[in-house]
C-alpha cells in the first residue's frame, strides 16, 4: 500500500517537474523568478534547458541574420558596387580596349599631382582645425556651467543649418571682396581697393573649419553623455592629475566618437566642391579638376582622376580602420553615473567664459545675420553701397505664395526625410552585421563599401548613377531610374548614409556587452534585447547621425544639379537659379527659410531625445 502510494507520489512529482519545465520554457521571465525555488528543491540548472549556466550574449538567429545580410547586400550591390565598378572599368579602357594609358597620362601631368597633394593637405589640416574647435567646445558645454551656457551650446551647432551652397553665399555677402565687411573697412579707411581677397588657402581652411567642426562637436558631445564619469573621479581619487585623467581615462572612452568625427570630416573635405570653387582661387584640388575635365568633355581624364581621388580617400579610411581595430573600446556608461556640471565660480574665469562665448557666438551668427539682411534687400538695388539701400518683404511673399516657388520646400523635405529614415533603418542592419560574429577581413570590407559613396565627390556619385541607371541595365531590366522622382532620394541616401552608420557604430562600440549578456541569460530573444536594451542606449548617437544626414540632404546641391527633374526640384536648385538671375534677395530668402527648416528640425529632434531620456 505504502509502495503503491510512494509510486503515485513519484509519478505526481515527475508530472509536477514536467509541468514546471514546460511552464518555464514558455515564460522565461517566470523561470528566472522561480530559479531560487528550484535550486532549494535540489533541482539542478539542467532542469531549465533554456537558461544557460553562464551568460554569454545570445546571437541573432540564422533567419533574421540572413535577412539582414540580404538587405545589406542588395543595397551595396545596386548602389555602390555596380555603379562604381562601371567607373573603374571605364577608366581602364581607351578606344574600347583595356589599357593603363589613362593613368599614365594623368599622373604625368603636374597639375594632377599638385591637385592630389593639395587635396590631402587641405583635408588633413581641416581635420586638425575642426578637432581643435569642436572637441573643446563639447567639453566646455557638457562639463561646465556658466551663464548662457545652453544658448552657446545651441549656437555651437549653428553651422549645421548652413548648407554648403548657402554658406558660401553668406560668406561672399559678408567677407568677399565686395562684401559688407570689405566695403565697410574700405569706406572707413578711405581705401581705393578692397582690403582683402577671400581666396586661397586661408579662406578655404576657414570655411571648412566653420562648416565641418560640428562633426567633432556633435559626436563628442554624444560620447560624453554616454561615458561613465565615475571612472574619471576614481582616477582623481587615486592622485591622478586632470591632464593624466583626460588622456588616459576620458579620451580612450571617446576614441570611437573621435575616429568617427575625424573620418567624416576627412571624407567631407576630400569631396568638397563649393568651397574650392568659390574660395580656392589658385588652390587646385581633385574635385575641381574632375569638374573641369568633365566641362571640357574629357570624360576619360575625369573618370581617371575620380578613381585616384577614391584611392586616396579609401587609403585614409583603411588607416582609420586599422587604428580602430588595434584597440577595443567599451564604456561602462550605463553602469556608472553621469557627470554633474561643474560651475565656474571664479570671477575672472566666468568673465572670460562670457566674453569668449560672446565673441564665438558673434562669429557664428554674423554670416547668418548677413544672409537674413540681404533676404530683405530689393533685387537690383544693391550695387556698390556698403549695405542694401532698400528693403522689402516681396522676396518672402513670392517664394512662399507662388506655387512653383513654394513647391521646392515640399520636395526637399520629403526627399530628405525618405533618405534619412532609410539610412537609419539600413544602418541598424549594417552595424548588426559588422559587430556580430564573423571574420575581421569581411567586416573591414563591409565598412569600406559603406563609406565609398562618402569618399567620392557628389558629382561622381551622380554621374555613376546616371550612366548606370539612365538606360536599361542588367540589375533593373527595362526600368530607367533617371528622370523619376526617386533618383534624388536614392542619391541622398547613398551620399549621407555613412553619417548614420558611423554614428550608430560608435554608440554600439561603447556599449557594455554584459548588458546584453544579462538580458540573454534571462531568456530574452534577440529582438527583445534590441528593443529593450540596445536601442535605448544607442539612440542618442543614432539620432545625431540621422539628423546630420537629414539636414545635409536638405541643402545638397552638387548631385542635385545633375539629376533633378521638374517634379523633384529641390531648394538648392532654386537658390542657384535665383543667383544666376542676379536676384540676390530672393536667393537669400530661400536660404533663410531653409535655415529655419533645418533649425526647427534640430530643435524637434533634441526635444524628442530629451523626452525619451
Amino acid at each position: 500500500m505504502k509502495g503503491r502510494r510512494g509510486g503515485r507520489e513519484e509519478t505526481v512529482t515527475g508530472r509536477k517537474v514536467e509541468r514546471e519545465k514546460n511552464t518555464q520554457w514558455s515564460d522565461p521571465q517566470q523561470a528566472a523568478r522561480d530559479l531560487p525555488v528550484a535550486q532549494s528543491s535540489h533541482l539542478s540548472i539542467s532542469t531549465f534547458p533554456h537558461l544557460p549556466a553562464s551568460s554569454p550574449s545570445l546571437p541573432v538567429s540564422p533567419s533574421p541574420r540572413l535577412f539582414l545580410f540580404l538587405i545589406t547586400g542588395l543595397v551595396l550591390l545596386y548602389g555602390v558596387i555596380y555603379p562604381n565598378l562601371q567607373v573603374v572599368v571605364s577608366s581602364l579602357q581607351r578606344n574600347h580596349q583595356w589599357s593603363l594609358a589613362n593613368y599614365a597620362e594623368a599622373l604625368s601631368q603636374s597639375v594632377v599631382m599638385e591637385s592630389v597633394l593639395t587635396s590631402l593637405a587641405v583635408s588633413i589640416l581641416t581635420v586638425l582645425f575642426c578637432a581643435l574647435v569642436g572637441v573643446p567646445l563639447a567639453f566646455l558645454f557638457e562639463r561646465y556651467s556658466f551663464p548662457a551656457r545652453r544658448l552657446f551650446a545651441v549656437l555651437a551647432a549653428l553651422p549645421l543649418v548652413l548648407p554648403p551652397l548657402v554658406g558660401t553665399v553668406a560668406f561672399i555677402f559678408l567677407c568677399g571682396e565686395s562684401g559688407i565687411l570689405a566695403r565697410l573697412v574700405q569706406s572707413v579707411f578711405h581705401l581705393e581697393t578692397a582690403p582683402w581677397s577671400l581666396r586661397g588657402w586661408t579662406a578655404l581652411l576657414l570655411f571648412h573649419t566653420y562648416t565641418m567642426y560640428p562633426f567633432f562637436y556633435v559626436l563628442t558631445t554624444a560620447g560624453l553623455r554616454r561615458i561613465d564619469a565615475g571612472l574619471a573621479e576614481a582616477g582623481r581619487s587615486l592622485g591622478a592629475g586632470s591632464v593624466y585623467v583626460l588622456f588616459r581615462v576620458v579620451l580612450p572612452q571617446l576614441t570611437p566618437s573621435l575616429i568617427a568625427a575625424g573620418l567624416l570630416t576627412f571624407m567631407t573635405s576630400m569631396a568638397s566642391f563649393s568651397a574650392p570653387l568659390l574660395f580656392g582661387g589658385g588652390v587646385r584640388v581633385l574635385t575641381l579638376e574632375i569638374f573641369t575635365a568633365r566641362q571640357r568633355g574629357d570624360l576619360e581624364l575625369a573618370l581617371t582622376e575620380t578613381v585616384i581621388l577614391a584611392a586616396f580617400s579609401l587609403g585614409a579610411l583603411i588607416f582609420f580602420q586599422r587604428y580602430e581595430g588595434t584597440r577595443k573600446f567599451a564604456a561602462a556608461a550605463t553602469k556608472g553615473t553621469g557627470r554633474r556640471l561643474r560651475p565656474i565660480t571664479g570671477g575672472k574665469a566666468r568673465a572670460a567664459a562670457m566674453v569668449g562665448g560672446l565673441i564665438f557666438a558673434s562669429l557664428l551668427v554674423l554670416p547668418v545675420a548677413t544672409l537674413v539682411m540681404v533676404s530683405f534687400a530689393r533685387d537690383g538695388r544693391w550695387t556698390t553701397q556698403t549695405l542694401p539701400p532698400a528693403y522689402t518683404l516681396a522676396n518672402y511673399a513670392r517664394i512662399l505664395t507662388e506655387k512653383d516657388a513654394s513647391g521646392v520646400f515640399i520636395n526637399s523635405l520629403s526627399m530628405s526625410a525618405i533618405a534619412a529614415l532609410a539610412a537609419l533603418l539600413w544602418s541598424f542592419c549594417v552595424v548588426t552585421l559588422a559587430m556580430g560574429k564573423g571574420r575581421r577581413a569581411w567586416k573591414r570590407l563591409l565598412s569600406l563599401l559603406v563609406l565609398i559613396p562618402w569618399a567620392l565627390p557628389g558629382t561622381v556619385v551622380a554621374v555613376a548613377l546616371a550612366e548606370t541607371y539612365g538606360k536599361p541595365s542588367p540589375l533593373l531590366g527595362s526600368y530607367v531610374l533617371i528622370g523619376t522622382f526617386w533618383i534624388l532620394p536614392v542619391v541622398y541616401f547613398l551620399r549621407f548614409m555613412p553619417l548614420v552608420v558611423r554614428a550608430l557604430q560608435a554608440s554600439m562600440e561603447q556599449l557594455d556587452p554584459a548588458l546584453e549578456e544579462a538580458a540573454g541569460s534571462l531568456g530574452a530573444r534577440w529582438w527583445q534585447r534590441f528593443r529593450r536594451v540596445t536601442l535605448p542606449l544607442v539612440w542618442p548617437g543614432a539620432a545625431a547621425g540621422t539628423l546630420l544626414a537629414f539636414v545635409i540632404a536638405l541643402g545638397e546641391y552638387v548631385a542635385s544639379v545633375l539629376l533633378f527633374v521638374p517634379s523633384n526640384r529641390p531648394i538648392s536648385i532654386a537658390i542657384a537659379s535665383e543667383l544666376r538671375d542676379f536676384n540676390l534677395g530672393a536667393a537669400a530668402a530661400y536660404g533663410v527659410v531653409l535655415i529655419l527648416i533645418i533649425g526647427v528640425s534640430l530643435l524637434v529632434g533634441a526635444r524628442f531625445d530629451r523626452t525619451r531620456a
